[in-house]
């Protein structure tokens, strides 16, 4: 599986689309859907539309996991990932984060669908953000339309759309 992540439509986002025939490719775009559609040859599939986030203000929300839930982080140069095990010992809740020189970037934050409404998902973001090491830079993230409702409770705005396409899998 390969992303490519273009902050705006150019020839190259075309020149990659033309290129990939295979599946498990993604193609994202700070921008919205119809604008990446009109950048892809007919084989791709546009997904679901998201949003790209940015931190306005931090809650600091450290409320205790729920009784029997544990959170384990682990990190690795400046990636940090964090598990949120439930009591039955399956993964609740997880969330990666990196930081470069500019950005605090968040990535693939999933609560597991009968985890939820439990916290789970401020507890992850808590635990990634207590891992930065410089506030200077802002902090980013690309939002569900259900993760936006949590991310905006905690502080965050949209700053644009973000479309995804993909070659489906046919499964052959």
């Amino acid at each position: 599986m390969k992303r490519w992540v273009f902050p705006e439509l150019c020839a190259g986002l075309h020149d990659i689309a033309g290129e990939i025939t295979a599946p498990r490719h993604y193609l994202k775009l700070c921008g919205t859907n119809d604008e990446l559609q009109s950048a892809l040859p007919a084989c791709w599939e546009i997904q679901a539309a998201n949003y790209f986030m940015r931190a306005t203000a931090t809650t600091g929300d450290t409320r205790p996991l729920p009784e029997g839930y544990r959170l384990e982080l682990h990190q690795i140069g400046p990636v940090t990932r964090v598990h949120v095990i439930a009591p039955n010992g399956d993964l609740a809740a997880n969330g990666c984060a990196a930081e470069t020189a500019d950005a605090f970037i968040y990535d693939r934050i999933e609560t597991a669908s009968d985890h939820r409404r439990k916290g789970l998902g401020i507890a992850v973001m808590s635990a990634l953000g207590s891992a930065r090491k410089s506030f200077t830079g802002p902090q980013l993230l690309v939002a569900t339309e259900d993760g936006r409702s949590l991310y905006s409770n905690l502080g965050w705005t949209v700053i644009a759309p973000f479309a995804t396409a993909t070659i489906p899998d046919m499964g052959f």
